[in-house]
C-alpha cells in the first residue's frame, strides 16, 4: 500500500558543534525533514541557518544543477551567474563525471566526487538542497541529489523548484558579485558508492533478454525520456543514436510527472495516479533510465515523494545513450513501437 507523500517541515533542533580546542557549543538550527521542499521551506531553513564563512556548524546550502541537453545552446553556469540563490553553489555535471567513459554522465570515482564537494565548500554535516533553472523546471536537480545520495551525503533535498523561487520574489543575487569562495577548511571524506541503487549495461541487458520467461524476475524499466523517442519515431537529441526503448521498458515521460505551468512535480496523489496508470507495481523492483542518466533520477524522486518504497530501487546510468550503443544488430534489443501498454514492447 502507498504511503502518502511526505510534506516537509521545519523543526529546530540543538546539534553540538565542535570548535577548535576541545571545546563543543549548542547551535540552535531548523532542519529540512522531507526530500521534496518548497520554496517557503527552504527561505525559511535560509533565515534561520544565517550564511557565516566563520561558523563550523552544519549549514543550509543551496546547490545549482543547472544543465541543458547538448542540443539546447544555453549554458547551464551562464545561467547560474545570470540568476541564483544567495550563497548557492554550481555542480557541473559535465565535469563532475567518469572522465575514462565514452558515455556522457557516468558517476565520477569516489576520489573525484570528495574533491568537487570540497572544492564547493559543502561539508559532509551540511544539508544540501538542489535546485534546477527557471527556464526548464524540475530537470537535472534530482540526477545531482541521486549522486550525493548514493555516495553517502545524509541531508539531500529537492528544491520545487527555482522557477516558483523567482515568480514567489524570494532573494536572488546576480553576476559574480556575492557568490562565495569555496572554503578549504576542512576536507570531504572520501566516500563509498553505494552500488545497490546503480544497475550496470551487462544487468539491463540480462533482465532484458530474460523479461517475460518463466521464473523471470520481475523488474520494471521506466524511461523518462519524451514518448516519440521511446516510440521510435522522434531523434535522439545527440547526433547518430537511434531512438526506441528497451524491450518491456515502460515509458513515463518527466513531463507527465509535472505541472504544465510551474513545471514543479506534481503532488503526490498525483503522482500516484500516473505511475497506477501505467502499470507501476510498487511492490516490485524498478529501474530508472532516460538519455545519459539524468532525468531517470526526476522519476525516482517522483517515486520518493508518491511514497513508493525506496528499496529495491536502481538508476541505469548509462541509460540510452549506452544502450543504443552497446546492443548488436539482430539482438532484438532495440524496440521500436508506437503501443503504449502497461508492458510495452512485449
Amino acid at each position: 500500500m502507498l504511503l502518502a507523500g511526505l510534506r516537509c517541515s521545519l523543526r529546530p533542533r540543538s546539534s553540538p558543534v565542535a570548535v577548535r580546542g576541545g571545546r563543543r557549543a549548542m547551535s540552535s538550527q531548523y532542519v529540512l525533514d522531507s526530500y521534496i521542499v518548497t520554496p517557503a521551506e527552504l527561505n525559511a531553513a535560509l533565515q534561520k541557518n544565517v550564511y557565516s564563512k566563520l561558523s563550523t556548524a552544519p549549514r543550509v546550502i543551496p546547490l545549482s544543477a543547472a544543465w541543458f541537453l547538448p542540443n539546447d545552446g544555453r549554458d547551464g553556469y551562464r545561467t547560474f551567474l545570470d540568476e541564483r540563490i544567495p550563497h548557492a553553489r554550481f555542480f557541473d555535471l559535465d565535469a563532475i563525471k567518469d572522465a575514462h567513459s565514452p558515455y556522457p554522465h557516468m558517476l565520477p570515482l569516489p576520489q573525484v566526487f570528495a574533491d568537487a564537494m570540497q572544492r564547493m565548500g559543502i561539508r559532509r554535516e551540511d544539508s544540501v538542497v538542489v535546485y534546477d533553472t527557471k527556464e526548464l523546471g524540475i530537470f537535472s536537480a534530482p540526477r545531482v541529489a541521486w549522486t550525493l545520495s548514493v555516495f553517502g551525503h545524509e541531508n539531500v533535498h529537492i528544491l520545487n523548484n527555482f522557477r516558483t523561487w523567482v515568480e514567489d520574489g524570494f532573494p536572488l543575487e546576480s553576476g559574480h558579485r556575492g557568490e562565495p569562495a569555496p572554503t578549504s577548511a576542512e576536507q570531504y571524506p572520501v566516500p563509498e558508492l553505494d552500488q545497490s541503487k546503480v544497475v550496470a549495461f551487462e544487468d539491463v541487458k540480462l533482465l532484458a533478454k530474460e523479461m517475460k520467461l518463466e521464473g523471470a524476475e520481475e523488474v520494471q524499466i521506466l524511461d523518462a525520456r519524451s514518448k516519440g523517442r521511446w516510440q521510435g519515431v522522434d531523434p535522439e537529441p545527440r547526433e547518430g543514436l537511434s531512438s526506441g526503448h528497451i524491450p518491456y521498458s515502460i515509458s513515463v515521460p518527466i513531463a507527465d510527472l509535472l505541472d504544465p505551468t510551474a513545471k514543479s512535480l506534481l503532488p503526490a496523489s498525483e503522482l500516484q495516479a500516473v505511475f497506477k496508470s501505467k502499470g507501476v507495481d510498487p511492490a516490485k523492483p524498478i529501474i530508472t533510465s532516460c538519455g545519459t542518466g539524468v532525468t531517470a533520477a526526476v522519476i525516482d524522486a517522483a517515486l520518493t515523494e508518491a511514497g513508493y518504497p525506496t528499496q529495491q530501487r536502481r538508476l541505469y546510468d548509462g541509460s540510452w545513450t549506452e544502450w543504443a550503443q552497446r546492443v548488436r544488430p539482430g539482438e532484438g534489443l532495440i524496440r521500436k513501437t508506437e503501443d503504449q501498454g502497461v508492458n510495452p514492447g512485449s
